[in-house]
């Protein structure tokens, strides 16, 4: 049944509460003010990028150039660069690896490494020439090696110091390396500092055993006997099918009774 409104119908007045109207008149003030201050912001940012526009596109221009400029070197110097560091160092690093497997010719193999043959550069040429490169990096390593092994400690030192290992293997053996060189030239501290290092810089089968052994014997020279007895231990306990486990035992002993 459909509902018809009575004739003289009238609707009801709302009265407003006077509260209701302050809150609506400071809303309203409120609103208005955070848009003036944000208009105000606008107008000083403005001024200011307007006032320093030669700045900005400065700013903008010389960190372009430096990011072109950067890329430009890595294209244009830094890869032929490598490239070139790596061919010359070629038969240096020939020269290296015969020693490592020829024990009568060492010598004379390490020093071909080191000064180059035959017209070619050995290892002192590339890092002279090619500072900063990978392959000099790796000449640094080859270079303190060579050098240990014809008894010129400090050159060792110099050059294994100059080394950024890129793994873990080569930094310990270098790191134990420059243990060697300070140890024959008596500086038994530094030495047994540098076996630490090279323990901590990677565990394995083979240059573990070997430092640890080495560590010890330097622990002993120093009369630290107990640091020394930790060393041996752990050969016997971690490393028993190493070389180093079959003359540990007197180690121990001696570690204890000393």
């Amino acid at each position: 049944m459909a509902t018809y409104k009575k004739r003289g119908y009238k609707a009801k007045e709302v009265n407003i509460d006077s509260t209701d109207e302050v809150e609506f008149n400071e809303q309203d003030s409120t609103t208005a003010e955070v848009f003036s201050t944000l208009d105000e912001s606008a107008n000083k940012t403005e001024e200011w990028v307007s006032k320093n526009q030669n700045y900005i596109l400065g700013v903008i221009g010389a960190i372009a150039v430096g990011v072109l400029g950067y890329l430009a070197y890595d294209q244009f110097v830094k890869k032929p660069q490598e490239a070139d560091a790596g061919n010359e160092m070629f038969y240096a690093m020939q020269y290296f690896n015969e020693a490592l497997q020829n024990p009568v010719a060492q010598d004379s193999l390490y020093n071909l490494a080191l000064k180059g043959g035959n017209g070619k550069y050995g290892l002192i040429d590339v890092i002279d020439n090619y500072g900063g490169t990978e392959s000099a990096n790796l000449a640094s390593y080859a270079a303190g090696m060579s050098y240990l092994n014809t008894q010129k400690y400090q050159e060792a030192i110099d050059y294994l110091s100059d080394y950024t290992a890129k793994d873990a293997i080569t930094d310990a053996i270098a790191k134990g390396g420059m243990g060697d060189a300070f140890m024959q030239l008596n500086q038994t501290e530094d030495a047994l500092g540098y076996y630490e290092k090279a323990l901590s810089a990677n565990t394995n089968e083979y240059s573990t055993p070997m430092f640890l052994q080495k560590a010890g014997v330097a622990a002993l020279e120093l009369n630290k006997n107990d640091a020394a007895l930790k060393y041996f231990e752990r050969i016997k306990e971690e490393f028993a099918k190493s070389p180093e486990a079959s003359l540990v035992d007197a180690y121990i002993a001696m570690a204890k009774n000393k």
